[in-house]
């Protein structure tokens, strides 16, 4: 394990930070693989992932400021992983990105839009799912930074 200082001690990563920091990556990883199987395969895409005609025309309906809001999420999430891997204190300042790009999909998909009608219940689910894996990261990566994991 690799030792870093921590106010003039050597702090250690503990075996859990190795373990969420494949776990980031991988989760996070398939975020990415879905922004960009959605951007270069369109339609195509989404028809192979179970997604309805109605569903194919509310993504494609998507304001930009929405699809900047998915970009913030899915890349502030990658750079969160590499980071935490990499044990940056920027790791959470990434999380925090990909946080408040989530919050602002959300905020178009629950309140702004009838996405609920649209996308069902699985996409809801999905959504929870996905924010309770936003926070997890922020959180770690926090308490981490906190603990003088991250550097």
């Amino acid at each position: 394990m690799v030792t870093t200082l921590h106010g003039g001690a050597r702090v250690r990563a503990p075996w859990h930070f190795w373990l969420v920091a494949v776990i980031a990556i991988l989760w996070n990883g398939f975020g990415a693989y879905d922004y960009v199987m959605s951007h270069s395969q369109g339609d195509a895409y989404y028809a192979s992932m179970g997604m309805t005609p109605a569903q194919i025309a509310y993504a494609h309906a998507m304001p930009a400021w929405v699809v900047a809001a998915w970009a913030f999420g899915v890349w502030g999430a990658v750079a969160g992983s590499v980071l935490l891997l990499l044990r940056s204190r920027w790791a959470l300042h990434a999380f925090v990105v990909s946080l408040l790009g989530l919050l602002a999909s959300l905020v178009y998909s629950q309140i702004l839009t009838s996405a609920r009608d649209i996308m069902g219940t699985t996409a809801m689910i999905m959504n929870v799912v996905v924010l309770a894996g936003c926070l997890f990261f922020v959180w770690y990566a926090r308490m981490m930074a906190a603990r003088g994991t991250l550097r």
